[in-house]
């Protein structure tokens, strides 16, 4: 049975346990709990009412949107956490997706910590999580970028996690320190030999500009099909890598150890800017991508240099 506040309007026409509902559902993407509108005073009339008059409208067991059924990519996936009941955290392919790091899959990845079965749209994975690799994003729980990563390396093959490492890099979402901590306290998981086999080219000592310009160079030098680049050399203003004037195509060479501070890394992407809006164009290439796709970056340096 509904009570007292449920019943009286405010002065909008809506009554304060619907505004409660409508600003939790704000906070939640659209969605709401069976269990939180109970803890808002809502008995199973009151619930049923609202589902007859179009105000609630069933997701999953137990889980309603307000207001209207259709929902944003986030809603649905606030749904599937909500869904597999307290201490349930996205994971996986979803929580990579939500981190930007990857697509997700068809379903919805969630790992809970009790015997909860994967259905419909949900896949359960069943791991007690360290509350340190736990997070929220956007108001959703979900795990870590780190233990995201130890999670993904289970399920995906090397090239795939290599690149999805590589898009937290690129994001600046990558630490070292973080993922080396996760797979510490998870020692055991299946992905572990093979983060750990990615991770291996991060432990190493960052090269030296001269060590990446001679690499880069003698790259170059084994097709006919490009021509040597000028090295060193000053294009509006600015002292850039590898110049092919003919083509006006520029190369920036990333190592690490070079462009770690936030500083750098806005005054590079800046001058990039500058140099495109005056007609170039700029490839940033690292010296991972560099020694782990060789073929790739000849490829790309062919067709658009000659």
């Amino acid at each position: 049975m509904s009570n007292a506040r449920d019943e009286t309007p405010d002065i909008q026409g809506k009554r304060p346990v619907d505004l409660q509902i409508v600003r939790l559902a704000e906070r939640q993407h659209g969605v709401v709990s069976l269990r939180q509108l109970q803890a808002l005073g809502l008995g199973a009339g009151a619930i049923e009412h609202r589902i007859a008059t179009g105000r609630l409208h069933r997701i999953h067991r137990g889980v309603y949107a307000v207001g209207r059924p259709s929902l944003t990519r986030k809603g649905h996936w606030m749904a599937a956490v909500l869904a597999c009941g307290p201490g349930a955290v996205l994971s996986h392919r979803s929580a990579a997706a939500l981190w930007q790091l990857r697509e997700d899959g068809w379903k919805t990845d969630v790992t809970v910590p009790g015997d909860r079965r994967s259905r419909g749209f949900i896949k359960a994975h069943r791991a007690r999580m360290d509350p340190a690799d736990i997070t929220h994003c956007d108001g959703i729980p979900v795990t870590t970028v780190a233990r995201t990563l130890l999670d993904l390396a289970a399920v995906l093959d090397r090239d795939q996690l290599v690149k999805t490492v590589e898009e937290s890099e690129r994001r600046k979402l990558f630490d070292l320190r973080a993922v080396e901590a996760v797979l510490t306290r998870n020692g055991r998981r299946c992905g572990t030999p093979a983060l750990r086999d990615v991770l291996a080219v991060y432990r190493e000592p960052p090269p030296t500009r001269s060590d990446l310009e001679r690499d880069f160079l003698a790259l170059v030098r084994r097709t006919a099909a490009v021509p040597e680049p000028h090295v060193n050399v000053r294009v509006e203003g600015f002292e850039v890598d590898a110049f092919w004037p003919r083509s006006r195509l520029v190369v920036e060479l990333d190592g690490r150890g070079y462009h770690t501070s936030p500083r750098v890394f806005e005054a590079d992407r800046a001058r990039d800017a500058v140099l495109q809006r005056a007609g170039y164009r700029v490839i940033r290439i690292t010296r991972h991508r560099l020694r782990a796709d060789p073929a790739g970056v000849l490829e790309l340096i062919a067709s658009m240099a000659s």
